[in-house]
């Protein structure tokens, strides 16, 4: 049997065999060790953020309303999560929202493939990493991205609430960092949805005892989480905080408009 060769993408280019690197550009970026050649290389990565920055706004731009799903890439395809993933992903799809993942196998997929299935925008939002993950093939419009800072924000800038399945510790920085920018009104707030009650018990347990018995976050601060098991409660919990927005947003513009026509 034929050995398959080491592959790995880096933005738009793969690369094979011995000219996959030991590191990603992230390591690279990052890193604080080694000679002054950062000096004059580190402008030039600038310039490569930059463009990752254009390309995801380009392709992203037209897209319908979208809901992002997040979840393990390690869920098996025979499993209940995987299941619910799909059906996720069908719910959405048909009230009308784009769903945008990591591109990556698991819950990822499932959530791609139940878009796909119920006729709506499929997306995958793919990361360079160190072992091969490839783009799973119920995306419709997928872009691979080297730094996860630019990923992330195009998750942010592109979807109207976050849907998270079980997951890993990828699944948990993309969790709270949604949180902290709802808290901190970073962002125009949006819903956080925890699916699997089960699986998020606990985490929310600790929060309520941890953080908000010891005054780490404020009561309210709890408003921003909702848990549940259902599809169709996880949908209606986007609709309905996407129809407030609505309002709250012709509101504004009313205000403002009344505001103009007063006599000076």
């Amino acid at each position: 049997m034929k050995q398959k060769r080491p592959e790995r993408r880096q933005g738009q280019v793969v690369v094979r065999g011995d000219l996959v690197p030991h590191s990603t550009h992230d390591q690279r970026l990052l890193a604080r060790q080694g000679s002054a050649d950062w000096v004059h290389t580190d402008p030039w990565r600038v310039l490569r953020i930059q463009a990752e920055f254009v390309e995801g706004f380009g392709q992203l731009a037209e897209l319908p309303p979208a809901v992002t799903v997040f979840g393990s890439a390690r869920t098996a395809p025979d499993s209940d999560e995987y299941e619910m993933g799909v059906s996720l992903g069908k719910g959405l799809a048909g009230a009308g929202y784009a769903v945008i993942t990591g591109g990556g196998p698991g819950v990822m997929e499932a959530g791609n493939k139940g878009a796909v299935e119920a006729g709506g925008v499929s997306v995958g939002l793919g990361i360079e990493l160190p072992f091969e993950q490839r783009m799973n093939e119920y995306v419709d419009l997928g872009i691979e991205f080297r730094y996860f800072f630019v990923r992330k924000t195009m998750f942010v800038k592109y979807s109207c609430g976050f849907i998270a399945l079980p997951g890993g510790f990828g699944t948990l920085d993309e969790l709270f960092e949604a949180l902290t920018l709802v808290q901190t009104r970073k962002v125009t707030s949006f819903p956080v949805v925890l699916m699997g009650t089960a699986f998020w018990g606990g985490l929310v347990d600790w929060i309520k005892t941890s953080l908000l018995e010891t005054k780490k976050i404020s009561p309210q601060d709890l408003d921003l989480i909702h848990v549940t098991d259902d599809v169709d409660t996880a949908v209606s919990i986007i609709v309905e905080a996407d129809r407030q927005r609505s309002r709250q947003r012709e509101e504004e513009l009313d205000a403002a408009a009344s505001h103009q026509e007063e006599p000076a």
